[in-house]
């Protein structure tokens, strides 16, 4: 979550990261013959991350494969042809080193942190959990339990449930909106010809990205991917080239009223929003970081005397009850994109905190300041280049960007675009995305007198009705 600026002490801290971000090391990218493109960037760490990205994830999928990506994930250590699931946890073990997976909805990574001299052997490890795992019918039916007992964990956490049924209300035409986990019905009933169907489907070269960061010598690491990743074709024989149709916008609500003492109301309202590549887009993580996010009882400045003047009408104007909190988000895809807000609070507060956040993100297309657009942009370096603090981060950071750019973006050229908005582009682009559109609205819990939506979408105008 993006927090305010400190004052000028914060200032110099963030030229300083910016000034030493400035001084890293290029990022050094090499296409194989296959298609797999290969990059590194060298840092004085002690470990180093390798990595696979792969342009895959859950968006995919179809209703009845949908959880695929994600159970492979699960698959991928119980075993190979080479490796049984107990060699491959020793090896890891012996090596001191650490191997992890996660999915999206757009990929599917594979990673393993480990020392310098340990890098052939971390990338032989994942190359062979990617092309030569055995999906073993006892794994796979032990996994099955694995998932659902994760799914039953998901489902506890308020926020994964709205932000997994906003998807669904934003883009319930298309995959885009499945959930990642997939329905239970599938988790019981995906075979291994299934999964093998989609590696061979989606696990191709011309997808994936052999990302590593630390003390790594880059023409090695080409040299390894070329010996241990040769094995994957750029796509399937005889397939034409993967095309995709954009994901059409909902406007539309999804709503889940339940009543219980103490409990709080959770809502999230999406706007479309605009893809990686859009020359808008950082324009967008700027408007994010305008709104904020506001915790009850958090914070240095209190929310009254916070210079973010959503967090100040939050505080200080609902006609009744209590926000707990809200915070902006914006998610980009391929080709679309969701834009807006989660919050929480009591029942009482819910039509007012609603209409003060629907009222703060359309006016940003008329009252935003010089100084407001400054400050998020502060708060966005801040996360921007705090965040890539591991060998990890940065391997991931070049991972995703090769996967959505086609190339990782300097970090000069980062900071001119961004120092570039300034608040008559705010404007234009909350004109054109954010005012008088189109809304998807998801909530959960006592929702008392939240307006219907027709309402809401009125109130995305100009005017504060």
């Amino acid at each position: 979550l993006l927090r305010r600026a400190a004052g000028p002490g914060g200032a110099s801290r963030q030229l300083s990261s910016a000034l030493a971000a400035l001084q890293h090391a290029p990022t050094q990218v090499t296409t194989l013959p296959n298609g797999l493109r290969v990059a590194s960037q060298a840092t004085a760490d002690e470990t180093l991350t390798v990595g696979v990205w792969i342009d895959a994830g859950s968006r995919f999928e179809t209703k009845e494969n949908n959880g695929t990506a994600h159970f492979l994930e699960h698959m991928a250590f119980k075993g190979t042809r080479r490796r049984n699931r107990i060699q491959l946890e020793k090896e890891i073990e012996n090596m001191g080193g650490h191997l992890n997976a996660y999915t999206s909805r757009e990929q599917t990574v594979y990673y393993a942190k480990c020392f310098r001299e340990d890098l052939r052997q971390g990338v032989d490890i994942l190359s062979d959990i990617l092309s030569n795992s055995t999906l073993d019918q006892a794994h796979l039916d032990f996994e099955r339990g694995v998932i659902l007992r994760e799914m039953e964990e998901v489902e506890k956490t308020t926020e994964e449930v709205i932000f997994d049924r906003l998807h669904l209300t934003a883009f319930h035409e298309s995959p885009l909106g499945y959930t990642i986990l997939g329905p239970v019905e599938n988790i019981q009933s995906i075979t291994k010809e299934q999964l093998r169907e989609y590696v061979q489907t989606n696990y191709t070269a011309d997808r994936m990205v052999v990302a590593a960061a630390g003390p790594v010598d880059h023409a090695e690491l080409v040299r390894l991917s070329g010996e241990m990743f040769g094995v994957f074709p750029q796509r399937p024989a005889g397939s034409a080239p993967r095309t995709e149709e954009r994901p059409a916008f909902c406007g539309a609500e999804l709503l889940y009223r339940t009543q219980q003492a103490d409990e709080l109301a959770h809502f999230a309202v999406g706007y479309e929003g605009v893809p990686w590549t859009h020359p808008d887009s950082l324009t967008f993580m700027t408007i994010q970081s305008i709104i904020g996010s506001y915790k009850r009882g958090e914070g240095l400045v209190p929310a009254e005397l916070s210079g973010n003047r959503l967090t100040n009408s939050v505080a200080r104007n609902l006609d009744a009850g209590t926000a707990e909190s809200f915070a902006a988000f914006n998610t980009c895809y391929k080709d679309t994109g969701l834009f807006g807000f989660y919050a929480q609070c009591d029942e009482a507060a819910v039509p007012s905190c609603m209409d003060e956040l629907l009222y703060g993100v359309s006016s940003l297309a008329y009252t935003v300041t010089d100084e407001d657009v400054e400050r998020g942009k502060r708060a966005l370096k801040t996360v921007l280049f705090g965040s890539l603090d591991s060998t990890t981060a940065i391997a991931e950071d070049i991972g995703r960007q090769l996967l959505v750019y086609g190339r990782r973006i300097p970090i000069p050229e980062l900071l001119q675009r961004l120092d570039a908005v300034d608040a008559d582009e705010v404007r234009r682009v909350a004109r054109e995305h954010l005012c008088d559109a189109d809304i998807a609205v998801t909530a959960l819990g006592p929702l008392g007198d939240l307006p219907p939506l027709k309402d809401l979408r009125t109130r995305t105008g100009p005017l504060r009705l």
